[in-house]
């Protein structure tokens, strides 16, 4: 048997930046630890799958250890499959997933998701997550999958080194930090070495907790993001009441056929 496979990286104009997410089209569904498998074999953050349903597309993605609730870069580069690979016609792509209906719409020179938004509440932190991290927040938060650490500057942020191994132990998701920005409304990182991820170069999922936060500190609707990774990348962002609009651009790196028996 084959199978399609595509590599794109998301959340950047040029190749070899922002985050590479495998996408693989598929007519049906194979079984589950036959798509885990995959993603392990491609070792990237994510890998999606999606299964085309009349006019609509069902989507679910896998980290290297885990099949994950929720994936921002991976869909902008499943929408860019759809859009640019596929031919399809129309200005909206609509995702069925786990997390409802999520939408990828052209705008411009740019896709942008359609997410839900998660409204993070402040949080006691768990024990030894400030050690892990080597560096102490101003403020710590909770979401629905992830802490939401606030920190003073763009520089505190850049310099945080975690302790993979014990970041790990932290019942999340992942841990983002987050801090105003320099060259932006507010820049973040994101660590989830607990799901196969030590750190991801662009959440876009991340930025669902992000947006409504800094729209409600910074008293605008609309910000630009900057995720500090070594690849790193550019959102534009739009806090919606329960949604939230995530921009980018994509490019495709690789096609090719993955071939099972």
């Amino acid at each position: 048997m084959t199978f399609r496979l595509f590599q794109v990286d998301a959340f950047t104009e040029e190749l070899f930046r922002g985050n590479p997410a495998a996408v693989c089209p598929l007519e049906r569904w194979l079984p589950d630890e036959t798509l885990q498998k995959i993603a392990m074999e491609n070792n990237l953050s994510e890998t999606a799958f999606y299964v085309r349903e009349g006019g609509r597309f069902h989507i679910r993605w896998f980290t290297p250890a885990v099949e994950v609730e929720l994936c921002g870069h991976a869909t902008l580069a499943s929408g860019y499959v759809v859009f640019e690979v596929e031919g399809f016609p129309g200005p909206v792509v609509e995702f069925d997933s786990r997390s409802g209906p999520l939408r990828v719409r052209r705008d411009g020179g740019r896709l942008t998701l359609d997410f839900p938004a998660d409204e993070a509440k402040p949080a006691e932190p768990p024990v030894g997550l400030f050690e892990a991290l080597g560096a102490r927040p101003l403020e710590v938060y909770r979401g629905r999958t992830d802490y939401l650490l606030v920190f003073g500057s763009e520089s505190e942020v850049e310099a945080i080194k975690p302790d993979f191994g014990r970041l790990a132990e932290v019942e999340a998701r992942g841990v983002i930090v987050t801090a105003r920005g320099n060259q932006a409304d507010f820049v973040s990182r994101f660590f989830a070495p607990r799901v196969g991820v030590p750190e991801d170069p662009v959440t876009g999922s991340a930025h669902a907790t992000l947006t409504p936060f800094w729209a409600r500190r910074l008293g605008k609707s609309e910000l630009e993001a900057v995720q500090l990774s070594r690849r790193g990348g550019w959102l534009w962002v739009k806090a919606a009441g329960d949604r939230v609009e995530i921009s980018g651009q994509a490019r495709l790196y690789l096609s090719g056929e993955i071939v099972l028996p």
